[in-house]
């Protein structure tokens, strides 16, 4: 599986970023966009199918989290047609380039295994955020950089809520 998309042609723009940084930029953004749909679809996977004692509330937090997850697809893929790219916005995109870890099979999972996934799934996409900002910064975008910033944000509030969930007192 691939994890790199590449930005297959940039249109001219009059955006004063230079077309390295633009095509550097639009390639992370599409990397950025197949991991946030391959993320959604799998918390909405966890949405569809916990099983247990704390069902109604694991699915409700699930479809919570999926929502936030999703919110910023169109900011990320307008960020990137903006700066005179294409957005690979497909699903079989998103499978093919997502660095996101396939999720479990949902059959042998206990409430506790749906958190953990999850968990593991959204930490690597705010790493991969984090990531993202300081590239952006280095290439001084700062438009992109504040788009990662606040998805940034709303994804480490949402590891925040799983993780309680399985964190214990000390």
């Amino acid at each position: 599986m691939s994890t790199k998309t590449k930005a297959t042609h940039l249109y001219s723009s009059r955006i004063d970023l230079p077309e390295t940084t633009r095509s550097k930029v639009a390639e992370l953004l599409n990397e950025t966009l197949a991991a946030c749909l391959d993320l959604w679809t799998q918390t909405k996977q966890a949405h569809w199918n916990v099983k247990g004692k704390d069902f109604y509330q694991l699915h409700l937090l699930f479809d919570d989290v999926a929502a936030a997850v999703y919110e910023p697809i169109d900011m990320i893929a307008e960020r990137a047609t903006a700066l005179g790219s294409i957005a690979h916005g497909t699903a079989r995109n998103a499978a093919e380039h997502s660095f996101i870890k396939e999720y479990p099979d949902v059959s042998k999972m206990s409430e506790e295994d749906h958190l953990n996934a999850l968990a593991e799934r959204l930490a690597a996409f705010g790493k991969h955020l984090r990531e993202g900002i300081k590239k952006c910064d280095e290439w001084e975008d700062q438009d992109t950089n504040d788009l990662y910033v606040e998805i940034s944000r709303e994804v480490d509030k949402k590891l925040w809520f799983i993780e309680s969930h399985i964190q214990r007192k000390q």
